[in-house]
C-alpha cells in the first residue's frame, strides 16, 4: 500500500493488486475508513489519494472518497506496476501438531511467529510452514493466498490455531467462526485486578485515530467492528492478575485492546501501553523484580489455551488444550512467589 500513488496514463497497462468482496453483514461506511480497514500500511490520505488518481473502483466505475460501500460491493485496487509475486515460498519450519487427520489439524504455534507473509515479514512464516508439510492446501478470502487458514493470531502470541486441510473443511470451519460457535479460551497476565472480577467487554473495535497500529474501542458503528470478549479472574496476584478470556468474536487485537480499555493492559504488551510498572510504586527492589519479569516474558502476556469445535466431517465436537508456554509459565510463578514472600 506504500506505492498505491502512482501516475498512469489511460494508455499504460493496469495491473489489480486487490480485489475486496464486501460481507453480507456490512454496514454502511465511507469506502476510504472501510480501506484502512482492510489494508496494511494503508492511511486514509494514501487511500484518498489512490481514489482521486482513479486507482479505486467499486463494481467497475470509479469512486469518490464520500462513497458508502454496500454488502456486495466488489472493490479493485489497480495500479501501474505488478503486483508482489504472491508465490509462498515453502520453508522447513517445524510445526507443533498437536492433532491431525485428513480434515484438519490443530497446532501449537510458538510466540514470535507471524501467521501469513505480509509487509516486512515475507518469510519465516507460519503460512511458509504449512506450504513445505503439506500440499494442496486450500485458499479463500477475497482471492488473498491463505493455505489452510481460517483464523489467525497475533505474532508474540502463543497457543492453539485449527487449519483446515481441505476446500470444504475451510467452509464448515468458516462458517463457524462467523456464527461465534467456535470455543476460544485465552489465559493472559493483565496489570491490576479487574472489578468485577468477572464480566464482558463490547464496543466497536477499530484503528486508533492516535496510532494507526494499534486498535481503540468505539460505541460508534461507523468506527469499527462489534466485537464482544469474555473475561474471569483466575488469580489475584495483587499487581498483576491471571485472566482468562473467551472470544465471541475474533477482531484484530480483541484481547489487548478490550483489556486495556478496561483499564488492565497486558502484561509487556508495549503497544498497548503494558510494558511498564503499572500497579506498585515502581522503585527499588519492586522495580528490579518487575524489571526481571519483563526479561522473563519479553513480549504480550497472552497465549491460546484452548480450542473447540466441530469436526467438519464427522460432526464430533474435538476440544484441546494446551500447557502455558516457558516463558509465560516462568513469569507467572514468579508473580507468585512474590505474593507469598510479602504474605509469610
Amino acid at each position: 500500500m506504500n506505492d498505491i500513488v502512482e501516475e498512469f496514463s489511460e494508455e499504460e497497462e493496469l495491473y489489480e493488486h486487490h480485489r475486496i468482496v464486501v460481507d453480507k453483514g456490512q454496514s454502511l461506511l465511507r469506502i476510504d475508513r472501510f480501506l484502512m480497514d482492510r489494508l496494511s500500511n494503508a492511511t486514509r490520505t494514501k487511500i484518498q489519494a489512490a481514489i482521486d488518481a482513479e486507482s479505486v473502483r467499486v463494481n467497475g466505475n470509479l469512486t469518490k472518497a464520500s462513497y458508502k460501500v454496500k454488502p456486495a460491493d466488489v472493490i479493485t485496487i489497480s495500479l501501474a506496476h505488478p503486483p508482489r509475486d504472491t508465490d509462498i515460498k515453502p520453508e522447513n519450519i517445524p510445526l507443533n501438531i498437536v492433532y491431525e487427520d485428513e480434515d484438519v489439524l490443530v497446532l501449537n504455534k510458538p510466540a514470535g511467529m507471524v501467521v501469513h507473509p505480509a509487509h516486512g515479514n515475507w518469510d519465516g512464516t507460519l503460512v511458509n510452514g504449512l506450504v513445505y508439510h503439506f500440499q494442496h492446501l486450500p485458499t479463500s478470502r477475497n482471492g488473498e493466498i491463505r493455505p489452510g487458514l481460517v483464523h489467525r493470531i497475533d505474532k508474540d502470541t502463543s497457543g492453539l490455531m485449527v487449519i483446515a486441510k481441505t476446500e470444504y473443511a475451510m467452509t464448515h470451519l468458516a462458517r463457524q467462526f462467523f456464527e461465534h460457535t467456535i470455543e476460544r479460551t485465552y489465559n493472559a497476565l493483565a496489570w491490576g485486578i479487574p472489578n468485577p472480577p468477572d464480566g464482558t467487554i463490547t464496543g466497536y473495535i477499530g484503528r486508533s485515530v492516535r496510532d494507526r497500529k494499534v486498535q481503540a474501542i468505539y460505541d460508534d458503528e461507523s468506527k469499527g467492528k462489534w466485537a464482544v470478549t469474555h473475561y474471569k479472574t483466575l488469580e489475584n496476584l495483587r499487581y498483576v492478575a491471571l485472566v482468562q478470556c473467551n472470544l465471541e468474536t475474533g477482531r484484530t487485537h480483541q484481547i489487548r485492546a478490550h483489556m486495556k480499555h478496561i483499564g488492565h493492559p497486558l502484561f509487556n504488551d508495549a503497544m498497548y501501553g503494558g510494558d511498564r510498572i503499572l500497579r506498585g510504586n515502581p522503585v527499588g527492589s519492586y522495580k528490579a523484580f518487575v524489571d526481571n519479569a519483563f526479561k522473563l516474558l519479553p513480549r504480550q502476556a497472552l497465549h491460546a489455551k484452548s480450542l473447540g469445535f466441530i469436526h467438519p466431517r464427522t460432526r464430533q465436537w474435538l476440544q484441546f488444550d494446551s500447557a502455558l508456554p516457558d516463558d509465560f509459565q516462568s513469569a507467572l510463578d514468579k508473580w507468585r512467589k512474590l505474593i507469598l514472600a510479602n504474605e509469610s
